[in-house]
């Protein structure tokens, strides 16, 4: 066990014993960056357990000793009726696997927590609405129960004639968790459990199996990486986007992952925990509404780049959470990004002088200089819709409405998985396809990150789009489209068009011409 913050410096062993997310946090703190306390059980952990050189006892005793520390730092008490301490519990392998790997928040809950964080805040709806997040989130991760309480939130948003739990008051949250709890009973066969360290122990050692999760097999597969690393489980004192007023969730990249174009690249939720931003089950605010409400804010966001990538010689993707208005930091990491991106990104920052051309040269392991090329139709004709961007170019073919048709359809050409929302659990369908078409969710969320890291064409948040499963059809502005019927999406303009478009290419010459000088000299 290895804290994070309060002096504690950095962590022996670096990210292959810690996981890339406590590393990376440790050396934020370490530079006096707004970072909740933590403490991090390396990756050996999952590795023992796997093996059965460790067992549950080993690991309660563990998370006791860095819940003390934790306890210590803030001040607070874990299961405490008066002054309760929740945390997060969240995943970390050496190399970043976004969404792969599970997180469950706000545990440490209770009858008598939920009413003591009442009193310490002074706020009703955020205690209901944390305690419904730790039912919904253990239930779906702890107790492999996805979606199990979806129909009760789409009820609870008509009782209080609202578009999104964000919106729901308190009386109605109170009721969602209590009838969240009944249901669990019901179909965990026991209740919830009442004791913080049990529910503590049940969430790190799921964070631990889900290493082993199909979807993170399939992407380390696809990514050329070591199924026997493991993860670590970081253990984080929660801290609050969902406390109303000036609070919230967001995504920030210090550059555009899809250009490469220097400046903050940003999604936000106002009310929101983080899982509301990376899930892709929401739709987000591109920061428009940040700047306006909040422009303090918005610029240390925008120096904060700066500084990040100081730190870290490099583009960086962050998560971050504002607890009225005060900024915290949760995470950072290299930036996923196309292959244009990478040209620009690795060209400005030694033109910035934050890197030399040997440097940068680095940043470029892996691409195919010859083969970069950004791609637009000749003549795509009329717009059917319009979306947000998520992964840049565009692409041809013909729809599938799921990953098994992707694959199956992909056979005989390429494919366009239609969806309602971007879920990593689709890592095989986006690996099938040329481009990906959501109704819901952002351009940050893990699957719309994973979709840029494949070069796929992947365009979010299309209002225009319904799906009907049950018939295996869709409509896009209207028109109508069987699954197999061809579309196009125009990744440079967000733009939706029928049948298959003519592609023009054209390749980064600034950039190219910037890298053959570095060779010259």
């Amino acid at each position: 066990m290895h804290v994070i913050g309060a002096g504690a410096g950095l962590p022996p062993g670096g990210a292959n014993a810690v996981g890339g997310k406590a590393w990376n946090l440790a050396r934020l703190a370490d530079a006096g960056l707004p970072v909740p306390p933590a403490f991090v059980l390396p990756t050996s952990w999952c590795r023992a357990l796997r093996d059965g050189t460790a067992d549950d006892a080993a690991v309660a005793a563990a998370l006791d000793e860095g819940i003390a520390r934790l306890e210590a730092a803030t001040g607070l008490g874990f299961g405490s009726a008066r002054r309760p301490l929740l945390v997060s519990v969240r995943s970390g392998a050496a190399v970043s696997m976004p969404g792969m790997l599970e997180t469950v928040l706000d545990v440490g809950l209770n009858a008598a927590a939920v009413e003591g964080l009442l009193r310490l805040t002074g706020n009703p709806r955020l205690a209901w609405d944390c305690w419904r997040r730790l039912v919904q989130g253990y239930a779906e991760v702890v107790q492999g129960l996805p979606g199990a309480f979806d129909d009760m939130v789409a009820a609870a948003l008509a009782q209080g004639e609202v578009e999104s739990e964000r919106d729901l008051d308190h009386r109605v949250l109170r009721g969602l968790a209590l009838a969240m709890l009944e249901r669990f009973r019901g179909l965990a066969g026991r209740p919830f459990p009442s004791d913080p360290r049990a529910q503590l122990l049940a969430a790190a050692l799921a964070v631990f199996r889900s290493w082993d999760a199909p979807k993170a097999a399939t992407y380390r597969r696809l990514n050329g990486l070591d199924d026997d690393a493991g993860t670590a489980v970081t253990v984080q004192a929660m801290v609050f986007g969902n406390a109303g007023g000036n609070s919230g969730a967001g995504v920030g990249f210090t550059r555009d992952p899809a250009t490469g174009v220097r400046g903050l690249y940003v999604d936000f939720v106002f009310n929101g925990q983080g899982e509301d931003v990376v899930a892709g089950r929401r739709a987000t605010d591109g920061g428009a509404r940040l700047q306006r409400m909040l422009p303090g804010v918005y610029g240390q966001l925008e120096a904060m780049c700066h500084t990040l990538e100081g730190l870290f010689g490099d583009a960086q993707d962050f998560e971050f959470t504002l607890q009225s208005g005060v900024l915290w930091l949760l995470q950072t990491r290299r930036a996923k990004r196309t292959p244009w991106a990478a040209l620009r990104i690795a060209v400005d920052l030694v033109e910035e002088g934050l890197l030399s051309p040997a440097e940068a040269r680095h940043l470029l392991d892996g691409v195919d200089l010859a083969t970069v090329v950004r791609t637009r139709f000749a003549d795509p004709g009329p717009v059917l819709a319009r979306a947000q961007v998520a992964g840049v170019g565009v692409a041809s073919g013909r729809i599938a409405l799921d990953s098994a048709a992707a694959a199956r359809l992909a056979v005989t050409g390429p494919v366009i998985l239609v969806r309602q929302e971007t879920v990593t659990e689709d890592i095989a369908g986006l690996a099938s396809a040329a481009g990906i078409l959501t109704a819901t969710g952002g351009r940050t969320s893990h699957a719309a990150v994973v979709a840029r890291q494949l070069g796929r064409v992947c365009l979010v948040a299309c209002p225009a789009l319904a799906i009907d499963l049950v018939r295996r059809t869709c409509r896009i502005g209207g028109q109508a489209f069987a699954e197999g019927d061809p579309i196009s999406l125009d990744g440079n303009e967000g733009s939706v068009h029928a049948g298959m478009q003519a592609v023009v290419a054209e390749s980064p010459a600034r950039e190219l011409a910037a890298i053959a000088r570095w060779k010259d000299a």
